[in-house]
């Protein structure tokens, strides 16, 4: 999600003492830092470089900032990090970034290569090289390739490193993009793209001129263009609405029986939760079938399955043979048979209060499905015969975090297998269906020393009596005596899950081996406990997001992890909304916040770039009911002079087209003019990741981290 914006003075300080939801709406014309939403207008760089000058100077001219920078960076260029790898044709590709492909390769090798301490890797795109001699700023953005021969390929790249990016055909058995010339497929930067359908047809959804992208800036239009013919003559297939979040179309490639069949479906994006489905066929004159599922629910085709995910409850079945089944939950039934009206779905996974769906995963004749029961992990393998659903437990370790990704769901029953902790470094196996042996194929060193370290798990009890899970990772010598410096990271949004936590190089070195506390917490609007748990925060209910945050940080107090004094907080874009609203409503509870490339004026969030496709999750700020709520929460507009705030640190980048700089530069101009302490560094590249390469990743980590051993200690 989301980043931010700057500088400048004139408001009334009166308006910031009067009820938030009795200021009018030509409040947002009266606001005085609007110049920073010119992204790279002279003012806002101005203000930006200045800001950027004093952030530099103070954190890179700490004695211990050079180290750590230093030892980040070899971490993050470091050559004995895991390549992960996918399967395209008979070939294994990864993309690499390190000290000498600071933007990146695509290399590829084979299975038994890769076995191997040291493969032999042959490179098929070199990022450096090619932004080079094309003289342009390119970013990785990824690819995909085509069935059956998987010889042509849609690279994406990006210009800084924003969502927006121009997409090139690629031609793997002469390492070389096709040229438009000769009949490549090259479409120009916008936040679109190419989807295969077959060797000389895509789907194109992109900026096609005035009136052909959403307000949330995605593309409205669908489009079937024939290789060789100009953009302008390509056919529509669905028109979206100008309110809509986005559309999009994909040809399916599915094994039924001894058969390939291929069936296409296009997706309309309403809002963030609800889309609708269409089938489209084509008998000589192409035609949509939409499938009736509920808006919120989240289709997908697999073999001759249709496969259902549930957000919220749906009651459904025919003849009046009427069947409940609950948010979270997911679905199967035969494809042809749901076409022809039949509703009897087999629930493969049932939901509870405190076990969710976590992900899903298939093979080439097996689901595996992945849940989370009490914030641990579990997988299952289910396997359809005969129209019968069985399933079998696979033995896997309970303490972490469990990943799976099928080698080849084309071709065979494999798949990855990628298992961590906060304090056990990340290990890679392959694994097949059926079986719960595991050939070890890669693990990540120990980048730092976890001797004395510690990780636990508890509760806090939110505002309503919630239990709210976190977890705590603690250094050697930990004493709990309240005096720890404490980095408390939260997230809150978007059905996205922050527990159980993964083993993080970059934290462990940078905190826990520099003697820090570090704490995740699962506050609701997140995915930890499936739909339930994030539908409790929408809208209305986002207050219950920041009272779980606070309600832990007082959990740590009260057990004497860390104090007010020694304790911070951090989050990044819809965590940065997190943080800054906590921060501005309990001052109390924190010494220091680093805000990280967030949305903080709430106001104005659904104008600014891809803010409009959040309003599923936040509401409509020019809805005056809906505004009344989020007004209470928005911290650029509850942000007052006179009262004492923890320092500050927000950190955003020029080229985010997702999240707005300008919430970041507009919070931090404001607060300075009320004369609070705050810091701004904003990089130039990187999109909403804030870093385009590891060096920058490197730098921005070290000054975020640098602050908070300033503050905390």
């Amino acid at each position: 999600m989301p980043l931010s914006p700057l500088v400048r003075r004139s408001l009334s300080l009166l308006a910031f003492f009067l009820p938030l939801h009795a200021m009018a709406a030509d409040a947002v014309a009266d606001d005085p830092y609007r110049y920073l939403e010119d992204v790279d207008g002279a003012a806002a760089t101005r203000w930006v470089e200045a800001q950027n000058a004093v952030s530099t100077g103070e954190l890179q001219g700490d004695p211990g900032y050079d180290a750590l920078y230093r030892r980040l960076l070899a971490i993050f260029d470091s050559r004995e990090r895991i390549p992960a790898v996918a399967k395209v044709g008979d070939r294994y590709y990864n993309f690499w970034r390190d000290a000498g492909h600071v933007r990146g390769i695509l290399r590829r090798t084979t299975l038994d290569e890769y076995r191997k301490a040291a493969p032999a890797w042959e490179t098929v795109i070199d990022v450096d090289a090619l932004a080079a001699s094309e003289k342009e700023n390119w970013v990785w953005k990824g690819w995909s390739c085509r069935y059956p021969d998987y010889q042509r390929c849609i690279v994406s790249l990006s210009r800084g490193g924003g969502d927006a990016v121009v997409s090139r055909e690629y031609d793997l058995g002469q390492r070389d993009f096709v040229a438009p010339s000769s009949g490549g497929f090259y479409l120009p930067e916008a936040k679109g793209s190419l989807s295969w359908i077959d060797a000389d047809h895509v789907f194109v959804m992109t900026d096609f001129g005035p009136g052909t992208m959403t307000d949330s800036g995605y593309a409205r239009i669908v489009k079937r263009w024939t290789r060789g013919t100009p953009l302008a003559a390509a056919e529509e297939i669905f028109a979206g609405r100008q309110t809509d979040v986005s559309v999009g179309a994909s040809r399916q490639h599915l094994h039924v029986g001894d058969r390939v069949v291929y069936r296409s479906l296009v997706t309309r994006s309403i809002d963030f939760y609800t889309s609708e489905t269409f089938l489209l066929t084509d008998d000589g004159v192409p035609r949509l079938v939409r499938l009736e599922l509920p808006a919120d629910a989240n289709p997908t085709l697999w073999r001759d399955q249709l496969l259902v995910t549930l957000r919220k409850p749906w009651t459904a079945g025919v003849l009046g043979n009427l069947v409940d089944r609950p948010a979270g939950a997911l679905l199967a039934i035969d494809f042809t048979r749901f076409l022809a009206g039949a509703r009897d779905f087999t629930m493969l996974y049932t939901p509870g209060p405190r076990k969710s769906l976590g992900q899903v995963a298939t093979t080439l004749d097996h689901l595996l499905i992945n849940d989370m029961s009490e914030v641990q992990n579990h997988v299952a393998e289910w396997t359809l015969t005969d129209g019968r659903w069985t399933h079998r437990a696979v033995d896997l370790p309970l303490d972490g975090t469990v990943s799976m990704a099928a080698v080849d769901d084309d071709e065979s029953d494999d798949y990855f297998v990628s298992i961590s902790n906060a304090l056990q470094p990340t290990t890679l196996a392959l694994a097949r269906v059926g079986s719960d042996r595991r050939e070890p194929l890669k693990a990540l060193p120990s980048f730092f020393d976890t001797s004395g370290m510690a990780v636990e798990q508890h509760e806090a009890t939110s505002a309503d009596g919630t239990r709210v899970p976190y977890v705590v990772a603690t250094p050697k010598g930990y004493r709990s005596d309240g005096r720890a410096p404490t980095i408390l990271y939260g997230y809150g949004g978007f059905e996205i899950p922050m527990l159980p936590r993964s083993y993080s190089a970059g934290s462990g070195a940078a905190w826990l081996s520099r003697g820090g506390v570090f704490v995740v917490a699962g506050i609701r609007g997140g995915g930890e406990f499936g739909a339930d748990w994030h539908n409790a925060a929408l809208k209305e209910n986002r207050q219950r997001a920041y009272d779980d945050f606070i309600a832990v940080a007082e959990d740590l107090i009260a057990r004497r992890v860390s104090s007010a004094a020694h304790l911070g907080i951090m989050g990044g874009s819809n965590g940065g909304l997190l943080v800054g609203a906590v921060a501005v409503q309990r001052p109390d509870l924190f010494k220091a916040v680093v805000c990280q490339v967030p949305l903080l004026d709430m106001r104005r969030y659904n104008k600014l770039l891809a803010g409009a496709s959040w309003m599923g999750e936040y509401g409509d700020p020019d809805v005056p009911a809906e505004w009344d709520y989020i007004s209470r929460y928005s911290p650029y507009q509850n942000v007052v002079a006179g009262k004492r705030y923890p320092r500050i640190l927000f950190t955003t980048s020029t080229r985010d087209d997702r999240v707005h700089p300008g919430h970041a530069r507009k919070m931090a101009a404001r607060m300075l003019d009320q004369r609070h302490d705050v810091l701004y560094y904003e990089n130039t590249e990187g999109g909403h990741a804030g870093a385009a390469n590891n060096e920058q990743q490197a730098r921005m980590s070290a000054l975020e981290y640098t602050f908070m051993e300033r503050e905390l200690r």
